[in-house]
């Protein structure tokens, strides 16, 4: 159903201020103003009549002339009729998104493989179908399930499919996009085939390498896989074997070691469950790697409010089975001795791209450290035609403060998908050229974190925090500005979500403020955006 608006703008002219917002006030035509209002939200501002005004504090009433007067002001607002027209589907209008329903029957003779089933993938395969791509696509992967949501493990431990799935299984059917439960075990680039481990082989025209990472055990007696109830977190069913062992009931000695992302967003979600959380961490404060000290000490207290206990600075001597069952771990000792009770672990050390099928392959060049795939600025394999490779598999030119083309490799869940999506527009319109996107990435520590940027391709030499880092009383709510010299290469946030999303759109466009205007207070949200894109 199609939607029009007949929209009435009051000029707010305030005793000696002219500058106060306009009243914008909306009318659906052929409704009453009750059901538009109820449609578009408040932030539509008051109601024609009995409503009050947002800023004259009072009852507006419209006297025989059409004039406001119960205003802040002795004269009248002046009103003019202004007719706009938005037209949408109302359900689409209502929920605020357009949610993708695309529907297919493939023909012809292109064929998409994607190796991988995660956030790139998904990206990939929803813009293809929507723009229009009308051959075969195919997603090849380990786990026996659609794409999931997988930042929701760590930070909730859900184990229900059917809340982690981003589409129901009938998305897939209407796309028709095929999802195969398989393992890659090698790719041959000169005849455009996957081969996988049952020994099915998959021709494509289009090739797109999402494979994801790989998390690992520690080489260490005890906790390389050994005992029972020493978790990884990657997949749905890790998280379904680590909320089987812990129970629902709360009391549980758990030991995380590690206190980056992973081991911080699990130790906060298994305390949040009333078990005795302790984290493990090389570091002096957690996520200092990422955050730094300053900013990690505040994630620190946070957890330590719910209970959870830090072993810093700390290095893992082995693990000890328990008495009660020698099968199974418990405990932790460190290398000063420390030795912590534990009825589980959960090793959260990192991960390593997932490459291994191409590791043997001479067709391809990966990257010398980690084995990552190197991309250029479409994300096009070098040396390849047709093969892409996105995600945590990927080392691609980073463009955004700071990085000038250096080489960075970043595991967050939105920039593989947009990496999927700009390979997906590259694939519908070959001389197209990618949406450029600042990495953008959320956490749950105590508190919702946000962060866009990226210190890893040139570092950072300094933060400066605007807020309130006090934890004591839960009013938290602070700005952290990662700077290079004078540039702004990355901001994190906490209860202050509006900052980092200006922060995002501000550096894609080359005009965050520099640090010496933020140090003399300049407030991002005052500085318009302007639409020119510059990376």
């Amino acid at each position: 159903m199609a939607l029009e608006r007949e929209t009435t703008l009051a000029a707010h002219h305030a005793r000696g201020d002219p500058d106060l917002p306009d009243i914008v006030r909306f009318r659906r035509v052929g409704e009453s103003l009750d059901e538009v209002l109820d449609l578009l939200g408040e932030n539509c501002a008051e109601s024609v009549g009995a409503e009050g005004c947002g800023w004259g504090g009072g009852e507006d009433e419209e006297d025989g002339a059409g004039d406001i007067r119960e205003r802040v002001g002795g004269d009248p607002m002046g009103v003019v009729g202004v007719f706009v027209y938005i037209k949408g589907q109302e359900a689409d209008i209502k929920a605020g998104r357009r949610t993708l329903g695309p529907k297919c029957q493939s023909k012809g003779d292109e064929k998409v493989v994607i190796v991988g089933r995660g956030s790139g993938s998904l990206g990939a395969m929803e813009v293809l179908r929507s723009g229009g791509f009308t051959g075969a696509i195919t997603t090849i992967a380990t786990e026996d399930h659609r794409p999931i949501d997988r930042t929701k493990l760590s930070k909730g431990l859900l184990t229900d499919l059917s809340k982690l799935a981003f589409r129901s299984e009938d998305f897939y059917k209407e796309a028709d996009i095929t999802n195969v439960t398989d393992k890659v075990t090698a790719v041959d680039f000169s005849a455009k085939k996957v081969s996988t481990e049952s020994g099915k082989e998959y021709p494509y025209t289009k090739l797109i390498l999402a494979s994801g990472g790989v998390p690992s055990f520690l080489p260490i007696d005890g906790l390389k896989g050994d005992l029972g109830n020493v978790f990884l977190l990657r997949q749905l069913n890790d998280a379904q074997d680590i909320m089987k062992a812990a129970g629902s009931e709360g009391g549980k000695k758990i030991v995380v070691i590690g206190s980056s992302f992973i081991g911080m967003e699990v130790g906060n979600c298994l305390a949040s469950q009333k078990h005795h959380v302790s984290i493990i961490g090389m570091e002096s404060e957690p996520l200092e790697n990422v955050m730094g000290p300053k900013v990690g000490k505040i994630f620190r207290a946070l957890l330590e409010k719910s209970g959870v206990k830090f072993y810093l600075s700390a290095s893992v001597s082995h693990g000890s089975p328990s008495t009660a069952d020698k099968s199974k771990i418990g405990k932790v000792v460190l290398k000063d001795g420390t030795e912590l009770e534990a009825d589980l672990v959960i090793e959260g050390t990192g991960v390593k791209p997932a490459t291994q099928y191409l590791q043997s392959n001479d067709k391809i060049q990966l990257h010398e450290k980690d084995k990552s795939i190197i991309v250029d600025d479409s994300y096009a394999v070098k040396g390849l035609q047709d093969v892409f490779a996105i995600g945590d598999i990927a080392t691609y030119p980073y463009h955004g403060p700071g990085g000038n083309g250096a080489p960075v490799r970043i595991e967050h869940w939105d920039v593989a998908m947009n990496m999927g999506r700009s390979v997906a527009q590259s694939i519908l319109q070959p001389k197209s050229k990618g949406k450029p996107f600042i990495p953008v990435f959320w956490s749950a520590l105590g508190a919702q974190l946000r962060y866009c940027g990226n210190t890893s391709a040139g570092g950072y030499d300094d933060v400066v925090i605007k807020g309130e880092t006090d934890v004591s009383e839960g009013k938290q709510s602070f700005v952290a500005y990662y700077c290079k010299g004078e540039e702004v290469v990355a901001v994190a946030s906490m209860m202050k979500d509006p900052y980092m999303t200006q922060s995002a759109e501000l550096m894609r466009r080359g005009k965050m403020p520099k640090k010496s205007e933020l140090e003399k207070d300049v407030d991002i949200m005052e500085i318009g955006v302007p639409g020119e894109i510059k990376i």
